[in-house]
């Protein structure tokens, strides 16, 4: 039985039709060899890749846009009418591996035209479909001869790989992810029919929603791999118990990062045994995934076990970390690590390098040290001298020692060094970054001490906000801060007893602070008299009447009734006699 021809030029193939009759011409004697072959044998015959293999010699830069075009729709053709994929298969394939449609333009005179040239081409020479294949699924170029399998060049060849792939394409996965799946988990694409889909419901089963199991399966392909994993089961349960929400890590993950699940779990275990209780974990990893995703590595246990030996007591390094969870993190860890080397290496005694960090940890452990060398030739001292100064004043040590510019280390200090450090400690606990430019506006913005910053800040906790969106709020409005404990504490009674207003309302205009109380008094006064005589609608936000300027508010809130301005008027004169 002879093939027919279809449309676009190509010969329709089945594993039971010989193929027509070749021009005399135009095949060359391998390309006929290798369909012959392939029509009488149906094992696979060895691998090769005759487009890749020969580098392309025309630059990215000099393929037009049209013939790129022409190449794809080409290409779709051919792997949609002629190999039998489906078409939405055949087109990602042709439209996202651009590689391999520059590599077919190097085959052909491109003078010619373009599309009937390749048509020619592809009835004749048969190309390795895996490439373009793994191309589209996000593998690089250079990766390509890794995945390649030997002795197919077919993709029907290989049932298994396609039925797994559409069963991730089904479940919702983007296919353009598929490539870091099939490098760190191949076995997933050999599963037998049905399996991987059991897997993938799985994990939905623990809680997770389709879009959490789509983007865990991208970033953690390992986990399709044997059985569920019990470790990740595990670390569910620990967030479920601390009141975490299954899918809210799941949102933090990258599929640039590698993660621990046993790691995740040992963080965990590490903060229940120092003391926190399930309320503290929850809000120190909402504040700060990182410190759950990448869990507590080497150097903060390495410290840990140093300070115990030099004779820091459990129960201190306990409060430390319950009080200040930066130190937890691998810098903060790593630069304790050299406080304790530079001390030891100037000849301090262990009782007093355990009484520095029994005091001064949290400030400590913010800082990067210089060398013990660097800092004595420096100060023209030896390490005896170096160590009896430290000694004297512990905090010389940052003075001294810190890798901050001179300049500013000598700004900082003709004050009182520990009032920085605490306004330091105070804005790290709020996500600003260590000797960022974003720290240096920090200090200069907020004024007072950093003992009076935590006070005011635990005062919007303690009227009821979320301790995250007051960090939020604080980040918006800086200068709520700025503000006294009495004054903040007197808008925020305003606001609820005598305005009405739920506390919630100021997670969305924190900027309600930064207007005088006698503004907001004077403007709701007017409101309410324009809601008594149905002037205004009566659910104005508080934003809309405290937010606008004072020519929009007289336009939108005084004029709008005709005693209106007589009203405003005496409710200012109102206002003045009691300032007087």
């Amino acid at each position: 039985m002879i093939s027919q021809l279809n449309l676009n030029g190509f010969f329709i193939s089945h594993p039971s039709t010989l193929q027509k009759p070749l021009p005399p011409q135009t095949p060359s004697f391998f390309s006929l060899k290798v369909r012959c072959f392939r029509v009488c044998h149906p094992t696979p015959v060895p691998s090769f890749s005759p487009l890749s293999s020969v580098p392309s010699s025309r630059s990215a830069t000099r393929v037009s846009r049209l013939m790129r075009t022409q190449v794809q729709h080409v290409l779709t053709d051919y792997l949609h009418l002629t190999r039998g994929y489906s078409f939405l298969d055949a087109e990602f394939i042709s439209k996202n591996s651009p590689r391999f449609v520059e590599s077919l333009l190097s085959k052909i005179d491109v003078k010619d035209d373009v599309a009937r040239s390749l048509r020619k081409f592809l009835r004749y020479n048969p190309i390795n479909e895996f490439e373009p294949f793994f191309e589209s699924l996000g593998i690089s170029l250079s990766e390509l001869h890794l995945v390649l399998p030997h002795g197919m060049i077919f993709l029907a060849d290989d049932s298994v790989l396609l039925e797994n792939f559409h069963a991730l394409c089904n479940y919702g996965i983007p296919r353009n992810r598929m490539g870091k799946i099939y490098k760190e988990a191949k076995e997933v694409f050999g599963y037998a029919s049905g399996l991987l889909s059991s897997k993938l419901q799985a994990y939905e089963n623990l809680g997770l929603s389709r879009s959490s199991v789509i983007k865990l399966v991208v970033c953690c392909p390992l986990l399709l791999v044997g059985d569920v994993s019990c470790e990740f089961v595990g670390l569910l349960d620990w967030l479920k118990r601390i009141g975490i929400e299954s899918d809210w890590m799941v949102n933090y993950l990258s599929c640039s990062r590698t993660y621990s699940w046993k790691r995740m779990l040992d963080a965990l275990d590490f903060l229940h045994k120092v003391g926190y209780s399930e309320e503290q974990m929850r809000n120190l990893f909402k504040a700060n995934p990182n410190l759950l995703l990448e869990g507590f590595g080497r150097k903060v246990y390495l410290f840990l076990g140093r300070s115990l030996k030099l004779g820091v007591e459990m129960n201190v390094i306990y409060s430390h970390f319950v009080e200040y969870p930066s130190i937890m993190s691998h810098k903060c860890a790593k630069n304790l690590l050299k406080v304790i080397g530079f001390l030891c290496v100037i000849g301090m005694g262990n009782h007093d390098v355990a009484y520095i960090l029994s005091n001064y940890m949290h400030l400590l452990s913010m800082h990067s040290l210089k060398g013990h060398k660097t800092v004595c030739k420096e100060l023209k001292v030896g390490k005896a001298d170096l160590c009896q100064i430290i000694k004297d004043d512990p905090l010389k040590l940052i003075s001294l020692a810190s890798k901050q510019e001179q300049k500013s280390i000598d700004q900082v200090y003709c004050h009182d060094p520990r009032n920085y450090l605490e306004k330091t400690t105070f804005l790290l606990r709020l996500g600003y970054t260590e000797n960022s430019e974003e720290m240096a506006k920090a200090l200069k913005m907020f004024r007072g001490r950093g003992d009076e910053l935590q006070e005011r800040f635990d005062c919007l906790v303690e009227a009821g906000l979320d301790y995250n969106s007051v960090i939020k709020m604080i980040k918006q409005a800086p200068m709520i801060l700025n503000q006294s404990r009495s004054v903040i504490k007197k808008k925020i009674d305003f606001l609820r007893n005598v305005l009405g207003y739920p506390v919630e309302c100021l997670v969305g205009f924190p900027s309600y602070f930064c207007h005088d109380l006698e503004k907001i008094m004077r403007r709701f006064s007017m409101y309410a008299w324009l809601k008594e005589r149905n002037a205004v609608k009566p659910t104005l936000t508080l934003s809309t009447i405290v937010s606008s300027n004072d020519k929009r508010f007289v336009k939108y809130f005084v004029n709008v009734h005709p005693q209106g301005p007589a009203v405003w008027k005496g409710l200012k004169k109102l206002s003045n006699k009691d300032k007087n």
